[in-house]
């Protein structure tokens, strides 16, 4: 039926889409089991939908990879590498590097850093100096003259780095630019415990979990390799009978082994003066035994006898201390390592690890009897037990997404308050708001058709679509409330409105699609315009059967009750 008001509303139009609307609405509205059926079948979809979350076919994480020009190589020797070492392990690497098509240069840094960026200054790249440390600086092909990724790039290089850090015995991580705020790595575990011994115990238990999970690669932890070292202490007696001070046994070991300015050299056009340094050959004073092979006078006796330094001091051995982390003044020791491969989601490997490390004993590591303790927030408040707390990204994720959703609720109930006001009623604005889960039908399967994961942005896409879905329903069932004023039966009303405002609808949903696919082709925000575009299209779909269907099924409810009918 065709209805025009005198007021000069919207006429029903009379097209295809609208007889085949009017072909689904009747039966739906006359007939209580095909409404039954109908609303089973939507929850199945948004049921399936979200459970593409739960079966791994959507991953979730805070921030997609981008598509930067450069990344970082970071080697790490085992402490004692001499320099050339070091050197040649880097050149080594460098040499597969400059193979790659999309490289275009690199610079090595050995024995100290390289210019750090925003994730080198959290990361404390710039800390980094001495014989055993590496940098490789790798720069790339403009992203619009490749064909692959940085991150993708930085994945194919990875294996044959490894390969060639094993064979070193050395730490390689190949460290990209993050796309969000940086961290101290992608996955880092955070071991506590009563004592030190029990701490190394349970960061070694926790190491291996890491190093054994698929997918979990770069894996290191905050501790240097146990090692001894020689001490050279002075035979107090034996120098006293020789008339040599330790003071002058002290600056002859500190001159032999670290060399001493003599004279300033001026060369003829160079502006600063270049030191002279008397020092001995590598080569000897890299060896103690070589080392004690120097020989000493008296001072007070200048003809006196050359004694061997070796007749002058005893060598001990003592093992060298470790580096001690604190973290809000708790002793804690750092595990960390990234995700490469199938699943590059944090989120996977540590709902693996967890099982995992919660099969570990507490016993095992001077704790009471129970599984180790894993926290995700917040820092253990007891000592006394050895526990483990998640930190890097996935920290952040759970943050970003407990804040977003905390703000989600407040805004949805500042709408329902708002509705509320409008409406007159407490029902109908819970009807309206029906239609903002719907567009997680759009919205999940449209992550799986791209291969994208549902990160942060996505997130925000959906929250902004809320509001274009809510003002889309409040047009329906505005319109529904002013044609029953008119006089029209609930039935025919309901009918006529996703009839005739459907068309603003199309128009709104256009133009969400319109203006979010210029961002669709961003590694960044391709979550948000997948969110925007396909939320809005299976909520307009969706919601122009189903918004109608839910008022008529409450409307209908109510006049019953008050003796009315439809």
């Amino acid at each position: 039926k065709h209805h025009t008001d005198s007021g000069g509303h919207d006429e029903v139009p009379d097209d295809f889409f609208t007889r085949l609307y009017h072909k689904i609405m009747d039966p739906l509205l006359a007939h209580r089991g095909w409404r039954i059926s109908f609303f089973i079948g939507i929850t199945l979809l948004l049921l399936g939908s979200a459970g593409m979350v739960g079966l791994g076919l959507v991953k979730v994480k805070m921030l997609p990879f981008d598509n930067k020009s450069e990344f970082q190589v970071i080697l790490d020797m085992p402490e004692g590498t001499p320099l050339e070492k070091t050197s040649r392990a880097a050149l080594e690497m460098a040499e597969i590097i400059k193979k790659d098509p999309a490289v275009t240069d690199y610079q090595i840094y050995v024995g100290t850093a390289s210019p750090y960026n925003f994730n080198g200054l959290v990361r404390h790249y710039f800390l980094r100096s001495g014989p055993t440390v590496a940098d490789i600086q790798v720069n790339l092909l403009p992203k619009h003259d490749r064909a692959k990724k940085s991150h993708d790039i930085a994945k194919r290089l990875r294996p044959s780095l490894q390969a060639i850090g094993d064979r070193y015995g050395a730490s390689v991580v190949v460290a990209e630019v993050p796309p969000g705020p940086p961290v101290l790595q992608t996955l880092v575990a955070e071991i506590y415990g009563p004592t030190e011994q029990s701490r190394v115990k349970l960061a070694e238990a926790v190491k291996h979990i890491f190093q054994t999970t698929e997918g979990v690669v770069d894996v290191d932890w905050y501790r240097e390799t146990e090692r001894l070292k020689t001490v050279i202490s002075v035979d107090k007696e034996k120098a006293a009978l020789s008339g040599i001070s330790a003071g002058q046994i002290s600056r002859t070991i500190d001159l032999a082994v670290k060399g001493q300015s003599i004279d300033l050299f001026h060369l003829p056009y160079d502006k600063e003066p270049v030191e002279i340094i008397l020092e001995l050959p590598r080569s000897q004073k890299s060896r103690v035994d070589e080392l004690l092979t120097l020989s000493l006078r008296s001072e007070s006796s200048p003809d006196g006898p050359l004694i061997p330094l070796r007749e002058l001091v005893q060598l001990s051995e003592k093992p060298v201390p470790q580096p001690i982390y604190r973290k809000n003044l708790k002793p804690v020791i750092y595990v960390t390592g990234d995700v490469a491969g199938k699943i590059e989601s944090p989120v996977y490997a540590i709902l693996e690890m967890n099982q995992r490390i919660k099969a570990l004993n507490r016993e095992a590591y001077d704790g009471s009897s129970g599984p180790v303790k894993i926290y995700n927030l917040f820092q253990p408040f007891d000592l006394q037990e050895p526990s483990m707390k998640w930190d890097g990204e996935w920290h952040i994720t759970i943050e970003v997404f407990r804040d977003l959703g905390l703000a989600f609720c407040v805004v949805l109930i500042l709408i329902y308050m708002l509705m509320v006001g409008w409406f007159k009623n407490y029902i109908t604005p819970l009807v309206v708001m029906a239609a903002i889960p719907f567009s997680l039908i759009g919205i999940l399967p449209a992550h799986w058709g791209f291969g994208a994961f549902f990160t942060a942005t996505s997130m925000i896409g959906f929250m902004a679509g809320a509001g274009i879905v809510v003002r889309n329903s409040i047009i329906l069932v505005d319109f529904i409330e002013l044609r029953i004023r008119q006089g029209l039966p609930l039935a025919e009303a309901v009918v006529e409105a996703g009839a005739v405002r459907f068309r603003p609808m199309l128009l709104t949903a256009l133009a969400v699609v319109v203006g979010a696919s210029v961002i669709l082709a961003d590694p960044i925000f391709q979550g948000l315009a997948i969110s925007l575009m396909f939320g809005e299209i299976a909520s307009l779909l969706v919601s122009r059967m189903a918004v109608p269907v839910m008022y008529f099924v409450v409307k209908n409810r109510t006049q019953v009750k008050s003796g009315t009918t439809a």
